[in-house]
Order: structure tokens, then C-alpha cells, then sequence
């Protein structure tokens, strides 16, 4: 038995350290790679679980062909390069640029927007535009709940599949699962393609349960599109708490060009889940709006696929770039180091750089976690606004009331380095002006975060805790 004991204790340290220098070969951020080695070596057992379900690095993995991913982008091309006019903003050509060389994130002229700030205002114009469809509709998103809300919904799409329309589905497994199987079970008998985006099943996608489809994003028709930070669930409508606590999102209807960056950006998770080239010109009709406002947009994804942070990089440019401004919403606030020197930067050279969380967030070790980033930035100069309107779950930005951004990403590690997000930016003073509209307007709920001393001179094992919990912030 002794002889056992000491084999399997031998196993175990040749298990730990080829894991140690598979991280360390890795070269991720030190942060993140020390918070796995202290896991690893204090955590026994749960450590080496833990990285095989969370820590197994996938930017160096290859999902999609080139050649495949060559096809799927190939309409959008064409519809980018049949634009008239197209005029690129001096000031920011080099984002333009980086965007679209890094994950072909083409710009799109001539586009429009409406926004909702909550379900009651989405939900309605949802189930207006499937009612309208007469060829397809996609939809992606994180969270598609069997509540009565996500009932509804399928019962749309299921009617408009009766009605002959395409409807192609995906839904995140993790995110979507408490959800009883026969609830997408329903939809796919009556002729709907639904998928999960990467199934957990033990153990073949056990490394994959941490990169996840945060995406949302709804093409109806390839004429029209929407996307933000609304999942598909009924407390996105009565809030949390037992609707004591509203919830407060932002999400977009979309016409013009920019929709055929949208359905690109669906097509190319579609074949991902379903290895399905869907290529056809018919999922990229002549747009029926006759909109000439030459508003520059660009649909940008990012993924731990992806060579490169794309949202990230775009976020860190934009902050160091400001000149008078940059006002930033985010339901949860565990920003990568990059993004925090770019706010400190900015901040420091001046630069009225604001930052909104909520007051009350759904996750207490997030609150903790982030507390320590938070007395970071005040010294530097950042605003911190609390909101106090409800559960504010917006992902936006705004500089200089020339660009800004709306999407699915949060300024925390997940969204920048572990998740698959997207983001529409905008470089279009109106459009600018519309956003900084919706932060103000969020602003007048809020009050100011910004008593440094008392947070500097908070309990001992208050600091230890956040400082822990802070430890662990790349791993949440």
C-alpha cells in the first residue's frame, strides 16, 4: 500500500508540473498565469479539474478553415466593395484598419439604429420583425430560457416555420443549462435547425465548458438586425429580485449595410456548430431602406479563437486616443491590464474618462473582485458612477461624440479573453451623440463612487478579501 501511496503522489507531481509548463509555455498575461499556478499548487486535486475545465488555452486551436471561412465572408465582400462613396474618418482609419485586418470586420455605410433600454421596448419589435419574416430568420444568443417570455418566442419562430420560413437557432449550452432539453426538442420537430454552441459532454468538451457564446444577435430576412445585451429570458422584462430590482440593458435594431456584417458574423457560428456552408446571395438581398446618413459601422467579433483580442484592442485604442472624453457602461467591471492602463492613461493626461456599474449586481464575488480595480482607477482620475435605477446590464461606449460602441462585451476578463462577443462600432457623430444620450440619461440615476480614503482605510480582511478574490479575477 505504501509503494501505491508514493506512485500515485509521484503521478500527481508529474501531472501538476507538465501542466505548470504547459501554462508557462503559453505566454498568456502573468496575471492570468500565476492565478492558475497558485490554483494548481494550493488547490489539490480541484486545481488540475479546474484547469481542464476552465484553463486549457484555444487562441493557438484552429476551428474553421480558412478556405471555409473564405467562403463565408465572400458575400459581405461583395457587398462592401459595391458601396459608392465610402469615406473612412481620418482620425480613425488606424481602428478602422485594425479591425478589419485582424477579423475581417468590413465597414458598412449608410446605416440606422434603433435602441431599447429594457424587454418591454425589445421584445415587442422582436416578435413584430419575425412576424414580418417571409424568408429566414437567425438567431443566436446566450440564454434562451423556458420561462413564459422564451415560450413566446419560440412559439413565433415555430408558427413562421409553418409558415415555410428558414429559421436557424443557436443557443449556448452552459448558458442554457437549467433549460429541459425538450424545450428545443419542440422547435426542431416543427422544422427549426437548432443547435448548442460547443456541447459539454464529458469528456470530450470538458476543455471547452469556459469559452462561451455571449453573442446576440437576431438577422431577419438579411434586411434587418439586432443585437446588444439582451438575452432571451423573462427577467430581462420583470427584473430580478422578484421584480424589486428593474433591469436596465441596451439593445439595437439595426438597418442598412451593416446587417451583412450580421449575418456573416451568424453564418460563420452556423457553420461552427452545424458545419454547414451557408453561402447563397439570397441571405444578402438589396437592402429595401433607402437610408443615405453615411453612418460608418462595423460589425467586430471576438473569440479565444481569434489571434487577437479584437474588442479589447478596439476598447484600449479608443481610451488612449480620447481627447476630451470616454464614457463607458459595464454590468461587471475585472478589466485586463491593458484596459486598465489604457483608463489610467487616459485619465491621467486628462481625459474625463467615466465608468458605470450598477450599485446592486446579480454576483457578490464580483463585487468583491472588482472593488480593488475600482480604488485603482479612482486614483487615477476615473469617475466611477454607481447606477441606482435597477440592474444595469449595458455594454457601451462613447469618445469625443464621434465613436461608440454597443454590443455583448463587458469590461471584465471573460468578455475580453474568454468569451465569443460582438460589438457594433459606430464612427458617426449622431449616432455618438444618441448613445452619450442613453449614458446621460443612466447618469441622472446614478451617484458618484469616489471616497478614496475611506476605501483605502476599509477593514483589513475586507482588502485581503477583494485581494484574493482579485487573485482569481482572470479565472472568472
Amino acid at each position: 500500500m505504501i509503494y501505491i501511496h508514493w506512485i500515485f503522489l509521484l503521478i500527481y507531481i508529474m501531472v501538476i508540473v507538465s501542466i505548470i509548463v504547459t501554462i508557462l509555455m503559453d505566454n498568456r498575461q502573468p496575471a492570468k498565469t500565476m492565478a492558475w499556478v497558485m490554483v494548481l499548487l494550493f488547490v489539490p486535486v480541484a486545481g488540475i479539474i479546474l484547469y481542464i475545465f476552465f484553463g486549457q488555452n484555444t487562441r493557438k486551436m484552429r476551428f474553421i478553415s480558412q478556405r471555409s471561412l473564405d467562403q463565408l465572408s465572400k458575400r459581405q465582400m461583395l457587398e462592401f466593395v459595391e458601396q459608392r462613396e465610402l469615406r473612412m474618418p481620418d482620425k480613425f482609419q488606424s481602428l478602422v484598419r485594425l479591425f478589419t485586418n485582424q477579423s475581417l470586420a468590413l465597414p458598412f455605410k449608410d446605416n440606422e439604429a434603433e435602441f431599447y433600454t429594457d424587454g418591454y421596448q425589445f421584445f415587442p419589435a422582436l416578435l413584430q420583425s419575425i412576424s414580418r419574416a417571409r424568408h429566414h430568420i437567425h438567431l443566436e444568443t446566450y440564454i434562451f430560457d423556458d420561462d413564459p417570455l422564451g415560450r413566446l418566442i419560440a412559439d413565433a419562430l415555430i408558427q413562421k416555420a409553418k409558415e415555410g420560413v428558414e429559421i436557424r437557432v443557436i443557443y449556448d449550452d452552459v448558458g442554457c443549462w437549467r433549460v429541459p432539453s425538450a424545450f428545443f426538442e419542440r422547435m426542431k420537430k416543427a422544422g427549426i435547425d437548432v443547435c448548442a454552441f460547443m456541447p459539454v459532454k464529458f469528456p470530450a468538451f470538458t476543455s471547452k465548458v469556459n469559452y462561451r457564446n455571449h453573442r446576440k444577435v437576431c438577422v431577419i430576412d438579411g434586411i434587418e438586425g439586432f443585437t446588444g445585451g439582451i438575452n432571451i429570458a423573462l427577467r430581462y422584462v420583470k427584473g430580478m429580485r422578484n421584480g424589486t430590482l428593474p433591469w436596465r440593458d441596451t439593445h439595437m435594431r439595426l438597418r442598412g449595410s451593416i446587417v451583412y456584417a450580421l449575418q456573416r458574423a451568424f453564418l460563420v457560428d452556423w457553420y461552427f456548430v452545424d458545419r454547414t456552408l451557408v453561402t447563397n446571395r439570397k441571405y444578402y438581398p438589396p437592402m429595401p431602406w433607402k437610408i443615405s446618413n453615411d453612418c460608418l459601422a462595423q460589425m467586430v467579433t471576438s473569440s479565444p479563437i481569434a489571434p487577437w483580442p479584437d474588442i479589447m484592442q478596439g476598447y484600449v485604442r479608443i481610451l488612449l486616443e480620447a481627447k476630451s472624453y470616454v464614457y463607458m457602461e459595464s454590468p461587471y467591471f475585472l478589466p485586463t491590464e491593458p484596459v486598465l492602463f489604457a483608463m489610467r492613461t487616459a485619465a491621467l493626461a486628462g481625459v474625463d474618462v467615466r465608468l458605470m456599474v450598477p450599485r446592486h449586481s446579480d454576483s457578490h464575488l464580483l463585487e468583491w473582485a472588482s472593488l480593488s480595480y475600482v480604488v485603482e482607477t479612482l486614483a487615477a482620475g476615473v469617475k466611477i458612477k454607481l447606477y441606482e435605477g435597477g440592474f444595469n446590464h449595458s455594454k457601451l461606449l462613447v469618445a469625443d461624440d464621434e465613436v461608440s460602441t454597443c454590443g455583448s462585451t463587458n469590461i471584465d476578463f471573460r468578455s475580453f479573453e474568454n468569451n465569443f462577443e460582438s460589438n457594433v462600432f459606430f464612427y458617426d457623430r449622431q449616432m455618438a451623440l444618441r448613445i452619450k444620450e442613453l449614458y446621460m440619461a443612466d447618469e441622472a440615476q446614478s451617484v458618484d463612487f469616489n471616497d478614496v480614503d475611506t476605501l483605502r482605510h476599509r477593514p483589513y480582511l475586507h482588502r485581503l478579501t477583494e485581494s484574493l478574490f482579485r487573485l482569481l479575477a482572470p479565472l472568472l
